[in-house]
């Protein structure tokens, strides 16, 4: 067989080298377009759609999430409960290795984007189990409307044996206690992942543990520290303004956030009410600074700062002991960084300068 990889990311690469060793002749094709046009004598996947084959294949059995905000979280716990239960498991897909590069396993957890979707066609019965963690509006600059966006992310439950929501699980309350998703913002999602896990066929003891062991990652309402009595707090992956509100509420009040980047099509106007009664300041940034100050500014106290260093200097300037510092973009980094990593990692950086009194 003769297979065309286009892309030559981290997806394109594992997708190549998996069809070469099942023998397939590959051409990979550098990005740099806009839209693919194919005809119809041609079959056309996603390396999401030819991993999961590959490995069901193999016998490899399978999880899945998606959602607009904590599928990594969830895929994370995931994987981790079942490897301390002694089984071999890989988080894969969006987070984690591409589904094509992941090797020898047991259970291979499986976090689904919208994008992946848009070229994956998977048969009944794909999973053992998915979860939608909830739908907000995002990425509507890719995908035009919300009812598209979430047709998308509903699509993977017809792949699965066990369709699971959250509300399934709320008698497993007492299990995520005291753990990370032990909130009003996050309580919905630890219970996806009970259900995964109970699918799974996990004890509850077992999944009890997972949950008082786990740590959050990287740039997901992550306590930076305390810097002249302000907590400040780095939570770049919020890339919408559903994710946006969500931080502010788990932030608490008195919060001075920073926010902007490029926008991705949501709805400024959606965030106000929480803003209105939890934020102190808001300092905007990027590209759609001007934009959300229109959205904004007659409901909020706020100031277009431009750029990140200029956000939290105005912001230490003026905030008070106890208030807390948070980033929470609700927009993409990819107007002034390379990633939303890159983005949270400047911030910690000035507000840890900002904190020791450095200029």
């Amino acid at each position: 067989m003769r297979a065309v990889v286009l892309g030559t990311g981290e997806s394109g690469r594992a997708a190549a080298a998996a069809l070469e060793s099942d023998g397939c002749e590959v051409e990979v094709v550098a990005g740099g377009c806009d839209l693919v046009v194919a005809s119809p004598g041609m079959r056309v996947v996603s390396e999401l759609q030819y991993g999961v084959e590959r490995l069901k294949a193999r016998g490899v059995r399978l999880l899945a999430v998606t959602g607009s905000k904590g599928k990594s979280s969830v895929v994370k716990l995931v994987a981790d409960a079942l490897a301390s239960a002694g089984l071999r498991a890989v988080a894969c897909g969006n987070y984690g290795l591409p589904v094509s590069a992941v090797g020898e396993c047991d259970w291979a957890v499986v976090e689904v984007s919208s994008f992946q979707m848009e070229t994956t066609n998977l048969q009944p019965g794909t999973f053992e189990a998915a979860t939608v963690l909830n739908l907000q509006e995002d990425h509507l600059d890719r995908h035009g409307s919300a009812a598209v966006y979430h047709a998308l992310k509903l699509r993977l439950l017809d792949a699965a044996k066990r369709p699971v929501l959250p509300r399934d699980a709320e008698d497993g309350a007492a299990l995520l206690a005291g753990s990370y998703f032990d909130n009003e913002v996050l309580r919905p999602n630890g219970f996806a992942a009970i259900g995964l896990l109970r699918a799974a066929g996990l004890e509850d003891s077992a999944i009890a543990a997972a949950f008082a062991s786990f740590r959050p990652l990287p740039h997901r309402m992550s306590l930076i520290g305390v810097f002249r009595g302000v907590r400040c707090i780095d939570d770049s992956k919020a890339t919408s303004m559903a994710a946006l509100a969500a931080g502010v509420v788990m932030a608490g009040s008195g919060v001075r956030l920073i926010a902007g980047g490029r926008a991705k099509g949501d709805k400024p106007e959606s965030a106000i009410k929480v803003l209105t009664s939890r934020a102190k300041k808001v300092y905007l940034i990027g590209e759609c600074a001007d934009s959300l100050f229109r959205a904004w500014s007659r409901d909020v106290d706020c100031e277009v700062c431009g750029d990140m260093a200029t956000a939290v200097g105005r912001a230490f300037a003026e905030a008070d002991s106890g208030d807390t510092l948070l980033l929470s973009p609700g927009a993409a980094s990819f107007d002034q960084f390379h990633s939303f990593g890159e983005r949270g990692d400047v911030f910690a950086g000035l507000v840890a300068k900002e904190g020791q009194g450095e200029k």
